[in-house]
């Protein structure tokens, strides 16, 4: 039997997924505490850049995991890294703080990467 390719792929998505909360964070702080635009759209740029990378990043794991697996961890990551491209090429800051977040979203929920991570989680106890 294999190597568990799950376990590698769920750590880098960990990590990832924690820069971004800590982008997050100094952004918050920047625009509400320091009322510094300019560094709050930099953060905002930084995290749409980091998702806009995801999905090729995250190809060397990918390419370990089973079918289906495979499909949806990739199609998932696939659609975080296009629209992080789509709100870059427009340069939306507004379109940038969304990303992850849906309409409906209340602090202190889940982002949309930490429940496509518990997704990921799950299909790793089901493989």
């Amino acid at each position: 039997m294999g190597k568990n390719p799950f376990p590698p792929l769920t750590e880098w998505l960990e990590a990832k997924a924690a820069k971004i909360a800590m982008l997050e964070e100094k952004a918050r702080i920047s625009l509400h505490e320091e009322q510094d635009q300019a560094r709050y759209k930099q953060l905002m740029l930084e995290k749409a850049s980091l998702l806009a990378t995801l999905a090729d990043e995250a190809a060397p794991f990918t390419a370990q995991l089973p079918q289906p697996t495979r499909n949806m961890v990739e199609e998932g990551l696939a659609r975080f890294s296009h629209s992080a491209m789509v709100a870059k090429r427009v340069g939306s800051v507004f379109y940038m703080s969304a990303l992850l977040y849906p309409e409906d979203h209340r602090p202190g929920e889940k982002n949309d990467l930490e429940i496509f991570m518990d997704s990921v989680r799950q299909a790793a106890k089901s493989a």
